[in-house]
């Protein structure tokens, strides 16, 4: 009866006493290591997923292109009209009833995007968008450096079609790197990619302001809106902070509004101003670019501060010269915050800037 009770308790007769007898892992419990094998599997899988899309997307979009060489090649040796068009619709989709996108309106987005593009489809950024992105950027744009820059960035982005089409509405390919800078001189190797982020102007409608606020009133109505001023600014941005304090010599100073990019790994700070920016202001700019330098960044992991005056209205004569004294990388650049419905009551920019230099819109920072 003893064998019996100790076989059952697991131990051996002959142990001796107080002796520690090992405890073997019950069968259903898993290993410490199982999760980091299961993120691992799920990574791979979510990954092949998203390269089976592309590759289904690609597929998709070089069909249509090829769909719409054929009717453009037959179209131009024969000199039909789009009856044919509404006919070879019909019978697509009687030849193809479970397949969409044979309308008679998509053979001719097919059509259009053969002509736009006469090079093959699949060697093109244009390929690896969704067809909405392509048959937006085809309804939106006439001339193809415009369509060029636009898929270039969405696809570099990853845009979604709503961001699309808002960045078309604003003109992104007209403001975007026109801003006053001095960053060809202080970051010659970074320059191009912070003359991206200088856009001239932002466009802050969504802030609801009216044309008189102040400037607290601006940076408040950001801070409240910020989701979307991050998305205005652009990818990467990270916000860090709304007047966020530096001691120097026992004085307080506060910067507006202070940001991180993640991909450049430098720190933006943003100075508004409501009124005129005078070079004054610049100087003002420079120093706190310093001082972010000096006390914030950690220079074994960040680049070099960058400084943005975002002002509603400026001498972009003076501004430059501002710039060009400064050993700092800096933009200037200009807002608008007036609803598209209350700017087609004011004169264009292309009105004003003969008149007041950049009134209403003001600077980019």
């Amino acid at each position: 009866m003893r064998k019996n009770a100790e076989a059952k308790a697991g131990t051996k007769p002959d142990s001796a006493p107080g002796a520690t007898v090992p405890v073997q892992p019950h069968p259903n419990t898993l290993p410490s290591w199982y999760s980091d094998l299961l993120g691992e599997v799920k990574e791979t899988v979510a990954g092949a997923r998203v390269r089976a899309q592309r590759a289904v997307n690609t597929e998709l979009i070089q069909m249509y292109w090829q769909i719409g060489k054929l009717i453009l090649a037959r179209q131009e040796r024969e000199g039909w009209g789009t009856k044919v068009v509404v006919r070879l619709a019909a019978d697509l989709k009687t030849a193809f009833p479970s397949q969409r996108g044979f309308s008679r309106r998509n053979l001719m987005y097919m059509h259009k995007m053969a002509r736009t593009w006469p090079e093959p489809i699949v060697q093109q950024a244009v390929a690896q968008l969704p067809w909405g992105h392509v048959t937006a950027l085809m309804d939106k744009l006439k001339t193809r450096p415009e369509l060029d820059f636009y898929v270039s960035e969405a696809v570099r982005h990853g845009w979604s079609r709503a961001i699309l089409d808002r960045f078309i509405q604003q003109e992104l390919h007209l403001t975007q790197g026109s801003a006053a800078n001095n960053f060809a001189a202080t970051v010659p190797e970074g320059s191009d990619v912070l003359k991206e982020l200088a856009r001239d102007p932002y466009r802050l409608d969504f802030l609801g302001l009216d044309e008189q606020h102040a400037e607290r009133e601006l940076e408040e109505a950001i801070v409240a809106g910020m989701i979307r001023f991050l998305t205005e600014l652009g990818v990467g941005f990270a916000f860090v902070g709304r007047q966020y304090p530096v001691v120097i010599g026992g004085d307080e100073f506060r910067i507006d509004l202070l940001f991180y990019h993640l991909k450049l790994h430098r720190y933006f700070v943003f100075e508004l101003k409501t009124k005129d920016v005078r070079p004054e202001h610049v100087g003002k700019l420079n120093f706190y670019v310093s001082v972010v330098d000096q006390l914030v960044r950690d220079p074994q992991r960040d680049d070099a501060t960058i400084g943005f005056l975002i002002g509603a209205h400026h001498n972009k004569a003076a501004v430059q010269l501002a710039l060009d004294a400064s050993n700092n990388p800096m933009a200037v650049t200009s807002y608008s915050t007036l609803k598209p419905a209350d700017r087609e009551l004011v004169p264009s920019e292309e009105d004003l800037s003969r008149v007041v230099q950049e009134a209403i819109d003001g600077i980019e920072g």
